[in-house]
């Protein structure tokens, strides 16, 4: 199992960012996969997830309503759009699926 995230960058407060995850060895339908992140200094944390047949997402208190969680299967790719971003979304954002399997992460940075 291989999973690739993509879209980290610098973004001012207030803006938008789109994740991706690309996943291989797997395929996305097969089991629940979800977000967590992971800030200097703090315990990596949940974002959000979404099960195995997308009928279930769930969101962190912080990301309800600003974030979405989304998948396409054709592409077997996870999604997180992340929107009126603050400085402390600020964090290094990783895909998980499965049991224990884990992207390398993507930086996100929040500038006030």
């Amino acid at each position: 199992v291989q999973l690739v995230e993509s879209g980290g960058g610098l973004v001012k407060a207030g803006g938008s960012l789109r994740l991706s995850c690309l996943a291989s060895g797997f395929i996305i339908t097969s089991d629940s996969m979800a977000w967590f992140r992971q800030a200097p200094g703090k315990e990596r944390e949940f974002v959000a997830g979404i099960n195995s047949n997308g009928a279930m997402k769930t969101f962190a208190g912080f990301a309800k309503g600003r974030f979405t969680i989304s998948r396409d299967i054709a592409k077997n790719t996870m999604y997180l759009q992340m929107n009126n971003l603050r400085p402390d979304d600020t964090a290094v954002y990783y895909c998980h699926a499965g049991d224990d399997d884990w992207g390398q992460g993507t930086q996100v940075t929040v500038s006030s």
